[in-house]
């Protein structure tokens, strides 16, 4: 079946702690997470920013797209993790979008 939205953070995180490095899983979870990022759930967002940074994957569209589905969501509906993940995931992939 298809990956949900937390299916795709929870396999890119997966990958990320277990020091994958290849950039195949990480462009395939990158081009099925990027159409639906306006589902993923703020904790989603960050688990998936920070396992790309952690992957040191280089990921330009994906961090532009989480920053626009982020972006009207992150005082309301992120808390203080979800923010703080995400903030050191943008910092720690040299910023995205911004």
């Amino acid at each position: 079946g298809e990956f949900n939205p937390q299916d795709l953070a929870n396999t890119a995180w997966a990958f990320a702690t277990s020091g994958v490095d290849a950039a195949q899983p990480y462009d395939a979870i990158a081009g099925a997470a990027e159409p639906r990022l306006g589902d993923f759930h703020p904790q989603n967002l960050a688990n998936t920013a920070w396992a790309f940074a952690t992957a040191g994957v280089g990921a330009p569209g994906l961090f532009a797209a989480i920053a626009g589905a982020a972006q009207p969501r992150l005082l309301g509906d992120f808390n203080a993790q979800d923010l703080a993940n995400t903030a050191w995931a943008f910092a720690t992939a040299g910023g995205g979008a911004r």
